[in-house]
């Protein structure tokens, strides 16, 4: 069961502006990837689940975010269907970030009340998410689409809150080009989370570029 409201989860997504991705099957792996990412400042992970037995490395990192990282709210992503939804709330997943919009996924979530966070590429997809009760959208895949959907999809509906997944990068470019355009919050996985970052071990380097990136943010944001 989710330990943090949809509410609280949405309010750290507004306030911190990142949600760094990860999966990797090693959960030793994952625990340090999750701590440089606490101590950097991140207070959301969004596992992805990719691999089999995702779910089981899930609840270890879940169970160990619980223990040893208070505050720290871990979600699940790349789901597609409303029974893997269930399984990972069971696991204690504190939001459900999906690919696509799949109103079954919706209506689970809703149920445990539940973040979810629906992968949209129209006004239209936006709009039907919305009606379903989606707080923050995911813009996905955010680098097809770029800054200026985000600008042009929030004039005829500025109450709409966006994250784009994909096509970020822990830059001030980047990252200004995006939260300009009146994102709520960013998804970044190996662009920050990179590959020769887990390869080495260097995790003082990803906590150096996650407060980097945070304080990019909340520079853009005055």
């Amino acid at each position: 069961m989710a330990q943090y409201t949809r509410t609280e989860v949405a309010q750290a997504m507004r306030g911190t502006g990142l949600v760094p991705l990860f999966f990797h099957r090693d959960i030793e792996l994952g625990k340090k990837v999750l701590k440089a990412c606490y101590d950097g400042g991140a207070r959301l992970m969004e596992f992805t689940a990719r691999g089999d037995f995702a779910h089981e490395v899930f609840g270890e990192l879940n169970t160990y975010a619980l223990k040893e990282l208070p505050g720290m709210m871990m979600g699940v992503g790349s789901v597609t269907d409303a029974a893997s939804a269930s399984l990972y709330m069971a696991l204690g997943a504190n939001f459900v970030v999906t690919p696509v919009l799949r109103e079954d996924i919706a209506i689970v979530c809703n149920r445990r009340k539940v973040l979810w966070s629906p992968g949209c590429g129209s006004l239209t997809e936006i709009a039907r998410a919305e009606e379903l009760g989606c707080e923050i959208v995911k813009l996905f895949p955010g680098g097809t689409y770029g800054p200026n959907f985000v600008k042009d999809i929030k004039g005829p509906q500025p109450w709409t809150e966006v994250m784009p997944t994909g096509g970020v990068s822990p830059t001030e470019e980047s990252l200004g080009e995006w939260f300009a355009a009146g994102v709520t919050c960013v998804g970044m996985g190996s662009k920050l989370i990179s590959k020769e970052i887990l390869a080495n071990g260097d995790f003082a380097a990803l906590e150096a570029a996650v407060k980097q990136s945070l304080d990019i943010i909340k520079k853009l944001r005055g």
